[in-house]
């Protein structure tokens, strides 16, 4: 659109030019016509104003010298028409004097006095007329001599010729100068044809060079994509009216087994692949394409391609409008998805697969919950009997128990507590894992304060430097959150218990990810990291039950809750130098609930 753009505007300039260089010479050469029209106007004003004005002169002398000739007795008809000719044909030329002087002022003022003086010596030769025909020859010869003497003509008839002589210097020293200026703009334009004719020129060399750059680089580009199409993997065609082969890159002439060779002769596309593309639905969609201009996407067939094997292919296709009115084509693409089909085959045979196994291991969760229910309700009571009928035993025997009795029966009491804290903290682990999650926005910071004042009823006096960093609102379950961090504290407090002030420490930071760390830090017991690969396994424990007391499920029951929140956990430690216990959340949408900003 841009090349049809900036070529239309290249194409008004250029008949611009040409419009301006015929239209300039034509404009000044009028121009130059009326000009030289113009001064012959002046030149034929200034002759007639000379010539009527000494005609004028000349009839008023003529018909004074007519009437000297009355006076002499030399009379006649002719003598006598003469004589009367200023009467008769003065009010005429002076009012056509009058006419001609109306360009000029000095002009108009001498035309007037001229009148006065023309009017007063053609009124006395009228007087002397009168006077000749009554008789008085002396009175007439007398008007004749005032007429002379009152009334001189010859000087204005001078400064009207002069001053017409004057105004026709001016005009002509005027037309002078327009015509040197109409010189010197006929040259200028002159010049101005000859700059646009070579810049004219310069422009179609340009033109004509840059159309052949863009030929060329046209040629390259359409070379370059008959080379990536040719070079696609993924069988590529067009087609023209009933299906006419214009174009098959390698990959569709390979899988139909046409001639890379002898293209020019390809067959229609229901002819290819010997019967591959005969299928009339098929062929219906393809023509409602081209004629409609509908487009068919993922259209999946099973074809019998040229090395007779039966492959699942996507047919996809669409309507390509060509440039210069060449009508339509029809693209069609072709992929091939024998592979990904039987791939489907594969995953929808193991997912059966999986669906048997699922259905194995909810008999086997169904077993382990009955075997939950045994252990909550069938092993709690024995544990009951024993742990009461030693006290029994002891209370019946009173006084008679000897040190060696008394230490059986409180390590079978003991025993008994132990194994019944056991199972509860085991039926607290299954729950875990099967009981469903509320979630819901959980203030971090106060399950953080709940679990420190928990864990501070146990400390028997020891001393605890707490340092609890500002902790977000997080999405999960509140209970299980909160098993989380009663355990981690918990386990801070209980392996610090040897140190003289111990170091508790609990802070949060944001990965990457943007995800939530938390690490809850101390500086008690801490742990060989050659083992931690223990530290969360179920009844696992590496320090002994004498010198820090526990089930072992805790760090397993934390495992379990993050896992079940999307997060992880993991830990750092040295032998005595204290232990580094992270966790991570995801960070999900409250929906409008304000969080803490953490630094």
């Amino acid at each position: 659109m841009k090349v049809r753009g900036l070529l239309r505007w290249r194409v008004a300039g250029l008949l611009l030019a040409m419009v301006v260089i015929v239209a300039l010479p034509y404009l000044a050469a009028q121009v130059m016509a009326s000009e030289t029209q113009q001064a012959n106007a002046w030149l034929n004003h200034a002759s007639e104003v000379k010539a009527l004005t000494y005609r004028i002169g000349y009839v008023v002398r003529d018909s004074e010298a007519a009437t000297y000739q009355l006076l002499l007795g030399d009379g006649g008809a002719e003598v006598e028409s003469r004589a009367m000719a200023a009467s008769r044909e003065m009010p005429a030329m002076l009012a056509r004097l009058r006419q001609l002087a109306t360009t000029d002022a000095t002009q108009q003022t001498g035309v007037g006095a001229l009148e006065s003086v023309v009017n007063g010596r053609v009124a006395l030769v009228r007087q002397a007329l009168t006077r000749l025909q009554r008789g008085e020859t002396a009175a007439a010869r007398q008007s004749l001599r005032d007429g002379g003497d009152l009334f001189h003509l010859q000087s204005l008839i001078g400064d009207i010729a002069k001053t017409e002589d004057g105004l026709q210097i001016a005009h002509t020293r005027d037309l002078a100068q327009r015509v040197r200026r109409s010189q010197l703009v006929l040259g200028f334009i002159a010049l101005a044809q000859l700059l646009l004719l070579v810049v004219m020129v310069v422009a179609s060399e340009q033109q004509i060079g840059k159309r052949r750059l863009a030929e060329t680089r046209e040629g390259r580009a359409v070379l370059r994509s008959q080379m990536i199409v040719q070079a696609v993997r993924e069988p590529i065609a067009l087609f023209g009216e009933h299906f006419r082969t214009l174009l098959v890159n390698t990959a569709f002439a390979e899988m139909y087994g046409l001639d890379v060779h002898q293209r020019g002769a390809l067959p229609p596309l229901p002819e290819m692949g010997h019967g591959a593309w005969s299928d009339g639905a098929l062929l219906q969609r393809l023509s409602d394409v081209l004629l409609r201009d509908r487009e068919l996407w993922d259209y999946e067939q099973v074809q019998r391609t040229s090395d007779g094997v039966d492959r699942h292919v996507l047919i996809n296709a669409r309507r390509i409008q060509q440039q210069e009115h060449d009508g339509q084509v029809l693209l069609v693409t072709v992929s091939d998805i024998t592979a990904r089909s039987l791939a489907e085959d594969k995953v929808n045979e193991l997912n059966h697969q999986l669906e048997g196994k699922v259905a194995q291991i909810s008999d086997v969760n169904r077993e382990l919950e009955a075997f939950s229910y045994s252990v909550s309700h069938d092993l709690r009571a024995p544990l009951r009997h024993i742990a009461g009928f030693s006290r029994k035993l002891g209370e019946h025997l009173g006084a008679q128990v000897d040190a060696t009795s008394a230490h059986y029966l409180e390590v079978i009491a003991s025993s008994a507590q132990h194994m019944a804290q056991l199972i509860e903290d085991l039926l607290v682990f299954s729950r875990l894992g099967r009981g469903a999650m509320r979630l819901q926005p959980v203030d971090m910071q106060s399950l953080v304060e709940e679990a420190r004042a928990l864990s501070e009823g146990d400390l028997g006096g020891r001393r605890v430097s707490w340092s609890i960093s500002p902790l977000p609102i997080v999405v999960g379950d509140e209970n299980m959150l909160r098993t989380v961090w009663q355990n981690l504290i918990g386990n801070a407090v209980k392996y610090t218990g040897k140190c003289e002030l111990a170091d508790i420490r609990v802070e949060v930071e944001r990965d990457r990810n943007e995800d939530y760390i938390f690490t809850v830090s101390d500086n008690g017991a801490g742990f060989d990291m050659q083992y931690a690969s223990k530290l969360f396994g179920v009844f696992q424990r590496l320090h002994r039950a004498s010198d820090f007391p526990g089930t072992g499920i805790g760090l397993a029951s934390v495992r379990r809750i993050i896992a079940r929140h999307g997060g992880r956990v993991w830990a750092e430690a040295e032998p005595d130098r204290g232990a580094h216990f992270h966790f991570s959340l995801p960070a999900r949408d409250l929906g409008g609930i304000n969080q803490r900003k953490i630094a």
